[in-house]
């Protein structure tokens, strides 16, 4: 086991994506769920013998039924899911030496099901059964997913920067050298063919050259100036960088500038003191960067990660669709990972903070911090993820100011286009004449709109008021008629 969670930890952690608990009183058949849920997403812990508000109530008076659990895996999963187990000593709820039954569900390619034929997938701190569609579409993502696994043609182990594996190997507390850490590990390094072969997971989170193998596995910075991007002679971009090497590297600098970049707003706060305060939390736009290095498609090599930043707003464009089952409705609460691999090692550097719930605590940040809701879209195999740095209540006020403004300008439209026909009418003209010198060449909407009023207020008359829908009517303008037509 990988990880080794606390006893503080285990009572202490939030049920989540990836971590769940569970009484040992737990039905093998209810435990298989479980279990096929976080095989079926992103892999998992599950700890056995504490109750759901942490209390722990222990394994060791249900040895018989723990037995039981342990085959769960193979009993009532198919195909068998993948689990590695440990027993932690602990003093249960009663003060009584105990034990607490550690179960790590590894992540799988494989779509598994219960003996029913049941699919179930880890929803937040739920296991959520699968209905027929969201079942391909899991099947298909599966299918596709672990590109990070790919073999790196012509890659050797020489192209690893053993050095850098050994720094975080010595950081995970893993003891043997960085050789076999890559050769025992995540099949970051295996035999193919009785060649060495290396995963596309390794030379981008370790390779000494990425860019030789994956030459836009980078990312760019573009500040534009104002709120729109421009070109040619108008161009308006005033910053154009861009970050290169390793993930981590990659991950650090685009950080680093982007903070430097981020603006600071001063305003009157409610205790009537002046507060200073970035333009966009910091969270936020950290939470779309690590984002996009930790789950973009790695196997789109045409296009790169972009950070574009407007006055008005910062988006993060990045290669791939939403992965597996995550759509625009459900993606604040289900997650999957296309590259677990490279996500789970943002995780042990502390940018994936959040593991599995960063999306949902982006919209947290940015409801307090009072500004609009983040905004997501995806065309042509690219994700768009955009927050914006105007405060919902100035976003009222300017969409207030901006139906005023359209209510005055329909006014003086009409007021206008009133004053045309009546110096246009000094002399008699038919409706379509009319129409077409004010140019509009609907002239029932023309008339109703313009016409009946000034024919309601007396301003305007007919040639013909006794055959209001005659062929030969005619209009002018009151003061200057020329006489009725009978």
């Amino acid at each position: 086991m990988n990880h080794r969670m606390t006893i503080a930890q285990i009572c202490g952690a939030v049920e989540s994506p990836l971590f769940d608990r569970k009484s040992a009183r737990i039905d093998a058949k209810t435990l298989a769920i479980h279990l096929i849920a976080f095989a079926n997403a992103d892999g998992g812990m599950i700890a056995v013998g504490v109750e759901d508000d942490g209390t722990i109530t222990g394994i060791d008076g249900h040895a018989e039924h723990i037995n039981e659990l342990l085959r769960a895996p193979f009993d009532f999963c198919k195909p068998s899911v993948r689990v590695e187990t440990e027993r932690l000593s602990c003093v249960n709820r009663d003060g009584t030496p105990d034990h607490i039954l550690l179960i790590e569900v590894l992540q799988s390619n494989d779509l598994h099901a219960n003996q029913a034929d049941e699919v179930f997938f880890r929803v937040g701190d739920k296991s959520k059964k699968l209905n027929f569609e969201e079942r391909l579409q899991l099947m298909y993502a599966k299918g596709t997913r672990y590109f990070e696994d790919t073999p790196v043609p012509d890659a050797a182990m020489e192209d690893i920067d053993l050095g850098f594996v050994k720094a975080y190997t010595e950081k995970l507390g893993y003891r043997k050298s960085p050789e076999e850490y890559l050769r025992e590990n995540k099949e970051f390094v295996s035999e193919k063919g009785g060649k060495e072969a290396v995963s596309a997971a390794a030379m981008l989170l370790f390779g000494r050259n990425p860019k030789r193998f994956f030459p836009r596995a980078r990312i760019r910075f573009v500040r534009y100036e104002g709120t729109e991007a421009k070109v040619g002679a108008e161009m308006n971009v005033i910053k154009d960088v861009v970050f290169e090497g390793r993930i981590l590297q990659v991950t650090e600098k685009a950080l680093e500038f982007v903070r430097g970049q981020i603006k600071e707003r001063t305003y009157l706060g409610a205790d009537t003191r002046f507060v200073t305060e970035p333009e966009y939390p910091e969270f936020a736009w950290k939470e779309l960067i690590v984002n996009a290095v930790a789950h973009r498609d790695y196997s789109i090599k045409g296009t790169d990660i972009q950070i574009k930043m407007f006055d008005d707003r910062l988006t993060v464009e990045s290669p791939g669709t939403l992965p597996g089952i995550v759509r625009l409705n459900n993606m604040r609460h289900v997650h999957f990972s296309r590259n677990p691999k490279i996500a789970q090692f943002l995780h042990e550097y502390e940018y994936v903070q959040e593991f599995g719930e960063g999306v949902d605590r982006l919209y947290e940040v940015m409801e307090t911090a009072g500004l609009p809701q983040p905004e997501y879209c995806v065309e042509a195999f690219m994700l768009y993820a955009t927050i914006r740095n105007t405060p919902r209540a100035e976003q009222e006020l300017e969409s207030s100011e901006q139906d005023r403004t359209q209510v005055r300008t329909q006014v003086r439209t009409q007021v206008n286009t009133q004053e045309k026909i009546l110096a246009f009418c000094s002399s008699p003209h038919s409706k379509t004449e009319i129409a077409e010198h004010c140019g509009y060449k609907n002239t029932k909407g023309f008339t109703t709109r313009y016409l009946k009023p000034l024919l309601e207020s007396g301003q305007l008359q007919m040639t013909i008021p006794g055959k209001p829908n005659s062929r030969s009517q005619k209009y002018v303008t009151v003061g200057t008629a020329q006489g009725k037509q009978p």
